[in-house]
């Protein structure tokens, strides 16, 4: 999110940083295996955070029911050379919007909400050329609303003032006066104002707030106990730090901009340990009762951001991602130190996290981009191995 913003990518100094290797598998009372030996996933890693321009560092958790294994190369901290850990916070970005979609689908399931009820049915004061959106078409970014992240006003505000605290219904204020982008339903384009109208439908619906919703409907009812949606630009302590490149040096971002410039669209903190949790969840088959889960995982062509591993297509706030060793559900995420792939087997037993701390993407790396995508398919063949 904000790439036009930041035109990040990891300094090449990057190369000369120890990588820190570890892989340990924990069971499910908790006890820990001794490391085993470098695999070639795990030398994939390595070479992942030497690679001129790569992350500083990488960790990637996966859970198979019960039992869990975290590899890992390079540093969650440049100043201290710690390695990132499963416990550890982290800027999620636009995997949040995976959570939108949890709590708009599970009010879905209660008839809170309807898939097909409409911004001019929930949120009046929008404007009324936007007013036949559906909640469906906002969770599949099949709805045509301009994205504020991209307004010219939005960036302005932002960068005069990086830690100003934006009010969730000031956000697509910054396009209110531009109509959709093409008639909803007919064409996907990926839109951070998505999920800000899905979490201010889910408030008109409930009375509740947002935050309140993502606590009662997904927090508690996983076990998610280090995830949160802060307003303001501090992170929990101890958090990967994520990096970016500002005056051609290597510079700590992960404090640099307020989690409420992105809200339910990509402000959420969490670790890797919840987001495994979480994705088994919402990517498995118990979350969400059988029809709901049908709305959504009818997939059509459209490809995440960034791009996950192998063929990418669009449900209901999550994506399917075809590989050469199978399919998993998930979705992935970038922002400003920190890019993320998160997925689950289709029947929720399998999970993993792919975490790097910075920001990597098409437009400004191709060939680190590209890299770490073939790396993140082979998480996925490492993940669904028999």
């Amino acid at each position: 999110m904000f790439g036009h913003l930041r035109h990040l990518r990891a300094a090449a100094a990057c190369a000369v940083v120890a990588g820190v290797l570890a892989v340990s598998a924990t069971t499910a009372a908790g006890s820990t295996r001794p490391p085993t030996p470098p695999s070639g996933f795990q030398q994939q890693l390595e070479a992942l955070v030497h690679e001129p321009g790569g992350p500083p560092g990488v960790i990637v958790t996966f859970a198979r029911q019960g039992a869990s294994n975290v590899y890992r190369a390079g540093v969650a901290d440049l100043a201290t050379g710690r390695p990132p850990k499963p416990r550890d916070s982290m800027r999620i970005a636009s995997v949040a919007k995976a959570f939108s979609g949890a709590v708009a689908l599970s009010l879905a399931a209660r008839g809170t909400l309807g898939l097909d009820d409409t911004i001019a049915r929930w949120l009046p004061s929008l404007p009324a050329s936007w007013g036949r959106v559906t909640l469906r078409q906002l969770l599949q970014h099949t709805s045509g609303l301009p994205d504020y992240s991209q307004a010219p006003a939005f960036g302005a505000e932002l960068q005069a003032d990086p830690h100003h605290v934006f009010a969730p219904d000031d956000l697509l204020a910054f396009v209110a006066s531009e109509p959709l982008l093409f008639v909803p339903g007919t064409r996907y384009q990926y839109s951070n104002s998505d999920n800000i109208a899905v979490a201010l439908m889910a408030q008109a619906a409930t009375g509740r707030s947002y935050e309140q919703l993502l606590s009662g409907l997904v927090f508690r009812r996983i076990g998610l106990r280090k995830t949160s949606l802060p307003i303001g630009y501090e992170m929990p302590i101890p958090y990967i730090h994520g990096y970016g490149e500002r005056d051609g040096r290597l510079t700590d971002v992960s404090t640099e901009f307020t989690a409420s410039a992105s809200w339910a669209s990509g402000g959420i903190v969490s670790t890797p340990q919840d987001l495994n949790a979480f994705i088994a969840a919402y990517g498995g088959p118990r979350f969400l009762p059988q029809n709901v889960r049908q709305a959504q995982l009818a997939f059509i062509d459209g490809s995440s951001e960034p791009a996950g591993p192998g063929q990418n297509s669009a449900g209901l706030a999550i994506f399917r991602y075809v590989t050469r060793c199978g399919t998993v559900y998930g979705h992935t995420g970038n922002t400003s130190g920190y890019t993320q792939f998160t997925a689950a087997s289709p029947d929720g037993t399998r999970s993993l996290t792919f975490s790097v701390n910075a920001q990597i993407t098409e437009k400004t790396d191709p060939a680190v981009f590209a890299t770490m995508r073939a790396v993140e398919e082979n998480a996925v063949c490492e993940l669904l191995r028999r």
